[in-house]
Order: C-alpha cells, then structure tokens, then sequence
C-alpha cells in the first residue's frame, strides 16, 4: 500500500530514513555512474552513514571535527594525493602545499553560490475554527537566483508564511524575504530581497533547455541530514505531463533518480553545462518503488514567469474544461463516424469553460490549434515522442484563443473558444490565506473545501458530501456548497446541537449560491423567522429577533472576535448567469481525472 504522508519542506517534522548517503555527490559516485556534472566536479568524498533509521532531525548523529583525510569542503581524493605525499606509514602534511582543492572551472562555484537556505515560519488557518489560526511553525527550503534581485523557490515551502528569511552559502546573516507571487499550480513561488548587501558579488543561473532521456542531472539545495549544502547526481529517467501534489494539476515534469529529501524542495537542478533545468518538488514514495523524484521543467518556469511579468500577478495555467475518454476500439471510433485512429472523446464539458459554448458531449476532438490529437489522447512530442494531450493547454496563458478540429455527428469543423483557468466547486487552496464563515445563533457556516476535508477526516462528513466534493462541477462562476461545520451552543439554538458538516440547501426558501450570498440573505431578511432547509430536507428555524440578540452572547463565551470573516463586509454582487443543474452534474467520474493518484506523491 502506497504511502500517504506527506513531506514538507522542515527536516525537522519529519521521520526519514538515512538513504541520502547512496546518491549523494562522492568521488566514487561519480566514477560508477559516469557522470561529471561541471558544478560537482570536486566534491568531496563522503563517509557513508549508518543506515540508522533517522526519527527526528535532533537524533541525527553530529558530524564529527576530526576530518578523515586531508583536503578541505572542497578536496577530493586526488587532491589529497597531490597535495600531501606519503613519507612512511604515516601521514605528512606538506603545508607549502594549498590545503584546498582548485577547482578546474570557477565558475562552479559561482552555480553554488546561487543556492540559498529558506527558512520559513508558517501559521496555517484553523478550518473547523475559522476565526482563528493553528499553532505557529517553522521550515526550511531550498531557493536560488534568476536575476533582476528575485529567487525562485517552491510554493509549499512559503506557504500560510508570516516571515521568510533566506541565507546565502557560506554566509551565517539572514536576510528578510517578502514573497511577490506564488503559482499553486505549478508549486512555484517568487521571492525578492530589499537588502543590497545580500546581493553583493552574486550571479543569477541561466536556465537550459528541456533534458532528453539518460542526460545527466544534478540536485542542489539544503535537505535535511546538515546545515550545508548538498548536492546529489542522477539521471533523467522520464518526461511527461505528471500530477503535482501542491496543485493538484497536471503539468509537464522531470522524473529524475538523484535523491531528493525533505529540504530540497526549491533547489535547482543542473546539467552538465551548468544551466539550471528545472526545480526540485516533490518525490514518489511507496513499497513498490524508490529512487522516483520530480523536477518543474523550465517550460514550466517560464510559463509561471512570464504570467506574472505580463499581469502583474499570477493568473494560473488555463484548462479546456472537458472530460475526455480514449478512441482506442474500432468499434466505437465506427460508431462516431471517425475515419481513422484519432481523437478523444468529449464525455461532459464543465459549465463554467467557456468551451461549453462551443462543444458538447459526444464531439470528438482531432486536433488542437492544428495538432492531430491521438486516439490514446497523445499528441507529438519533439521528435520521436509523444505525451498527453493536456500538454498543449497548459503552455497557453489565461485569455488565449485555441482552435479545435472536431468531429459532430460524422461532420469536420473547427471551433474556436477562450482558455481560462478552472473554476472549481470545492477548491483545494483557499484564497487569501484566511477561510470565510459566518456564524448565525451559534450556527458556523463556512463552505467546504480540500482543506477543510482534510482536517476534519472523511470520516466525519458522510458519503453523500463526500461524493458532492469528488464528483460535482460548479453550474455557475462564484458556487460553492455551503455547510455548517458546528454548532456553538446556546438556549437560542437548543435541538440543534448535534448538527454538524451538513449542507445549506435554502434560507427562507431562496436557493444559497455561496457563503457571501448568505451573508446577503441574514442581513437583508425582514421576516419573522430564519428557516434553514439542509440537505435530506432536515429544517433549522430560528427566531430572527432572538438569533440576533443571542449573536453577542455566542462571541463573548467562545472568544470569537467576529460574527463574520472580513470578507464577507463586502457588498454583494449578484451573480448574472447561472446554469440550471442537470443530473449529469453529478456523474460517475471525479473531478480531478489523474492517471496516477496523488497519494504517493510527497513534498521534497
């Protein structure tokens, strides 16, 4: 059974198993595995560790002062045998001689001096007590240079931040980031330094071009096991559009062998010219495999990059919008009037893509922005390969037009229609850090999201909601399934106690689009009585006067600084359009279609 834990950027929060010391950069590494990246070229030649399972980061045995061999952070065995000859037995230490290996190339240094420890303090939102936060933390990260006075790192490594501070190799001052943007999607996040002196004598690293297959790699960055830098070798193994666990979407990446531990996340990885390509994220573990991480490709850096040089902020990776199934059987390819071995089929389209104008269940997609789409739901990959359709949208930007060959009842036409990102019914990050709620007679609202689920345990929510979160689409902009999470007791609410996690359907009869419009609906009821009908037609009724009277009361016992998230004293803005629900908006397929789970996939 595959592991479901997940790693975060800290050391310190996590068991790990001693492994590292199998990949990490040793003169005799390098010589079996035949690789000669240029920033690793004179690393020095480690002892391996014990292969005592590490429980805590503390329990880690301490490096001990007395070095074996002679050479320096920086000497390997061959410049030990230069540098310091055998007279017998014994062994002599010519000082005229330098004590620190040189490299052959500078500039390798240079590529290591881009590579800075992020150290990052987090305080998470408290989704079953809205109004409050969780308990303060700390982690650590890897992050490099790109020039123009910003470091690119990991959006998990920054995440629910107060404070991020970053360190430069070699250096013991740390200086205060401030986080310009993160991209949840692609789990990257940017970050600047005011200070000048943090940038004095430094390079940003060049980015290359997509690796091929068996081309060597090189991970550097701080993960756990000491406080200095470390660099592993690899190979890149596959390439392929690949769920990332951050942003539960499905981006291009990087499988690479090298090890990538817990502290990683953020660091670059290098070619053997030099050029960094790509990010380190996130790794594979379970029972059945090992040696698996993952690198974001600088395709999709640029892509995060450009985004927000061209808005001004991150706008996220566009979506067509459409569930799709393969076109391998002859039969059913016959049956669509499809002439040959092309195309996927449309099985629903969401209503909140603007492709629902333009497409609809049972078109066939052949090609996309003149590209011939697959049977298998493959389209060509440079020259010999080929990788999932999903591929094309996602180097699209938000706004951008595609065109679409189609096949309609056996006829050809081309379609054109906008790429915008999803909307999502149940959202797995929340926006602005802080979730909404508001509390009526002791009833807290809030609406349901991946967060929420994950704190309360699916145990706790029941089938039905459940189901709701996997598998139902958003009919309109702006939807979200409103519940009340708990009840905070009190006379006003007496018989309604129990109630918990359980959907708003109405308020007084009027069908509620999201938390914000129910706001709208308390504050402007002028009747006698509030009448909440839940899901299974389970009725609430409560005394608007005496609910009203009872809110001080509620906020005072339970230290509760507002009756309402600050969100939610905004004005209401009603929603134009809305689409009416039809039964297939609640279907047999998930919202999220990955290939292969997420389970397995575990922060770096």
């Amino acid at each position: 059974m595959a592991c479901v834990a997940a790693l975060v950027a800290s050391p310190a929060l996590l068991p790990f198993p001693s492994t590292a010391a199998s990949s990490t950069a040793s003169a005799s590494c390098s010589c079996r595995l035949r690789l000669r990246p240029a920033v690793v070229a004179r690393a020095p030649r480690q002892q391996p560790r014990g292969r005592r399972a590490l429980r805590r980061f503390d329990e880690v045995d301490g490096v001990s002062k007395k070095r074996r061999g002679i050479g320096g952070g920086a000497g390997g065995a061959a410049g030990s045998q230069a540098s310091s000859p055998r007279r017998d037995r014994g062994l002599a230490v010519d000082f005229k001689e330098p004590q620190v290996a040189e490299f052959d190339d500078l500039e390798e240094d240079k590529f290591l001096n881009a590579v800075v420890k992020v150290y990052c303090t987090h305080i998470a939102p408290d989704y079953g007590l809205p109004w409050q936060k969780q308990r303060q933390h700390s982690s650590s990260g890897s992050a490099f240079m790109i020039g123009d006075g910003k470091l690119l790192t990991n959006a998990h490594c920054v995440e629910h931040d107060t404070q991020v501070k970053v360190k430069r190799r070699g250096d013991d001052k740390k200086y205060i980031a401030k986080v310009l943007a993160r991209g949840i999607e692609c789990d990257l996040a940017l970050l600047s330094v005011e200070n000048e002196e943090f940038w004095r004598g430094t390079e940003a690293l060049s980015f290359g071009r997509l690796p091929c297959l068996q081309d060597s790699v090189t991970v550097v960055g701080y993960p756990l096991g000491g406080d200095t830098i470390s660099v592993t070798k690899g190979v890149v193994s596959r390439i392929e559009v690949t769920p990332y666990a951050h942003g539960t979407s499905d981006l291009l990446g990087i499988q690479i062998d090298a090890a990538i531990n817990p502290g990683n996340s953020g660091g670059p990885a290098f070619n053997e010219q030099g050029e960094c390509i790509g990010v380190a994220f996130q790794v594979y573990r379970s029972d059945e495999a090992e040696n698996i991480g993952y690198v974001i490709p600088t395709t999709v850096v640029s892509h995060f990059l450009n985004d927000f040089q061209k808005n001004g902020k991150y706008t996220g990776f566009p979506c067509l919008g459409v569930l799709l199934q393969k076109l391998e059987n002859p039969a059913l390819r016959e049956s669509l009037k499809v002439p040959s071995s092309e195309g996927v089929l449309v099985r629903r389209v969401e209503p909140t893509a603007p492709a629902s104008s333009v497409l609809r269940k049972g078109d066939v997609i052949v090609s996309f922005d003149g590209v011939a789409v697959g049977c298998e739901a493959t389209v060509p990959f440079r020259s010999t390969e080929r990788i999932a359709f999903r591929y094309l949208t996602s180097q699209k930007y938000a706004g951008d037009i595609a065109q679409l060959g189609i096949i309609r009842d056996g006829n050809s036409m081309k379609v054109q229609t906008i790429l915008q990102p999803r909307k999502h019914l149940v959202p797995f990050h929340v926006e602005g850090g802080q979730p909404s709620y508001l509390i009526v007679a002791g009833l807290v609202f809030t609406p349901l999201t991946e967060p929420f689920i994950e704190e309360e345990c699916e145990d706790t929510l029941g089938l039905k909601l459940l189901a709701k979160a996997r598998y139902s689409l958003a009919t309109f902009e702006g939807e979200q399934i409103v519940i009340v999470s708990q009840v905070l007791a009190h006379e006003v609410n007496i018989g309604y106690e129990h109630m918990g996690n359980q959907q708003l359907i109405k308020l007084n009869g009027t069908a509620v689009k999201n938390i914000h419009h129910l706001a709208h609906l308390v504050d402007t009821c002028k009747d006698k009585f509030l009448t909440f009908e839940f899901e299974d037609d389970f009725l609430v009724v409560l005394n608007r006067e005496e609910a009203t009277a009872a809110s001080s009361d509620i906020l005072k016992e339970h230290a509760i600084p507002s009756i309402r998230s600050s969100d939610l004293s905004e004005p209401y803005v009603e929603t134009e359009t809305e689409v009416q629900k039809t039964s297939e908006d609640f279907g047999e397929s998930p919202v999220t279609n990955f290939e292969m789970g997420i389970d397995c996939l575990l922060w770096a």
